[in-house]
């Protein structure tokens, strides 16, 4: 925990201090504002020093919902995460609803591709019809995944059809 020293000009050592501390996270990685501030309180920070240093690093771009919300968008993609998944891991972390569709809306992601490329790398290359089973076992896992069961359903489709 942080001890912080009372000045006479008002505290303009906490929010220095403070700052320095919410840097000093963020050089590690991005975080949500919600993220910081739940770090920021655990090492003894509180308001109204701990709403000035957020607002200041939003403020100089050093801290950005958005700019976390693209990263961690990009990096589920790579990781074969579906968009339920990504979604629900954003609100968890405190981005904002329209932030979360802003970013689903401007990004490139082909979810249908997405899906297939993940369940090559999980299953392995596609050579012919399923049996019911395997069938089952893929749709719960890329459900699990966070992808749609409708695109489920269509690529397990492609499957009996192959």
């Amino acid at each position: 925990m942080n001890v912080t020293v009372a000045t006479e000009d008002g505290g303009a050592d906490d929010g220095q201090a403070a700052f320095g501390a919410a840097v000093r996270l963020l050089a590690l990685r991005e975080h949500t504002r919600l993220e910081l501030q739940r770090k920021l309180v655990a090492r003894g920070w509180r308001n109204p020093t701990l709403n000035a240093t957020l607002d200041r690093l939003e403020g100089e771009g050093l801290l950005s919902d958005y700019r976390f919300a693209g990263l961690l968008l990009a990096q589920r993609v790579r990781r074969g995460y579906g968009p339920l998944k990504v979604r629900a891991e954003l609100a968890q972390r405190g981005v904002d609803a329209q932030i979360v569709e802003r970013i689903f809306d401007e990004s490139d992601v082909d979810w249908p591709v997405c899906l297939r490329d993940t369940a090559a790398r999980r299953f392995g290359a596609d050579e012919g019809a399923i049996d019911h089973r395997e069938r089952v076992r893929r749709g719960r896992q890329l459900t699990q995944r966070g992808f749609p069961v409708s695109l489920v359903r269509n690529y397990l489709d492609t499957l009996a059809r192959a």
